[in-house]
């Protein structure tokens, strides 16, 4: 087979292992998807991925269920260095304000990715948040925002951080989103990436 399309197959394969094992809480297969210095970047947490982990696995412990639902992927090899972005949506199921609702944030993974040792791992994954709802699980119960801590909220996850924000979450408040000089200094970092040379 083709080397760069076996790249690509194990690329995809890893960015899929990602949501299932973090999902459903299977810890330890998660760790491999990653390098060791891998660095997660998320609505409610920044910084290392074993940090992430740990976090992620207090969470999942206390009931705390942030699900991810991928689409499809397109990859730009550069030898041992890629990008990898991935349609994909979260989804959250909480209470706001009482009643029992569940936000859905659809976007993209955009992943700096490295084969080390002829092994392929997560550097670093940057969600892009492009749009979002919420809804209350009980299509009759009636839901009420507060129209003004919402509008002050970034667009493509406003409901996402309103959610998160009421639960006890701090959320960052400058991710990058479907426009935006946020995105497009991802999108120019993402091309130093695949310009430099692998470690």
């Amino acid at each position: 087979m083709d080397q760069r399309l076996l790249d690509r197959l194990t690329i995809r394969d890893l960015v899929e292992n990602w949501a299932v094992w973090r999902d459903a809480g299977d810890w330890e297969r998660f760790a491999t998807v990653w390098h060791e210095e891998g660095w997660m970047s998320a609505t409610w947490f920044q910084g290392p991925a074993r940090d992430f982990m740990r976090v992620s696995q207090e969470g999942f412990a206390k009931g705390v269920r942030i699900l991810h639902f991928l689409g499809g992927t397109s990859i730009d090899l550069s030898g041992a260095r890629a990008i990898a972005q991935t349609k994909m949506t979260i989804s959250q199921r909480a209470l706001v304000h009482d009643v029992l609702c569940d936000v859905v944030c659809t976007g993209r993974f955009y992943d700096f990715l490295e084969k080390r040792q002829g092994r392929w791992g997560i550097v670093r994954r940057q969600p892009i948040y492009e749009k979002d709802r919420i809804d209350p699980v009980d299509p009759a119960a009636t839901l009420r925002l507060d129209q003004q801590a919402l509008a002050v909220l970034p667009e493509g996850y406003r409901h996402l951080a309103y959610m998160q924000e009421l639960i006890g979450y701090k959320v960052k408040r400058d991710m990058p989103g479907l426009t935006g000089s946020e995105v497009e200094k991802l999108y120019d970092e993402g091309r130093a990436w695949l310009a430099r040379p692998a470690e």
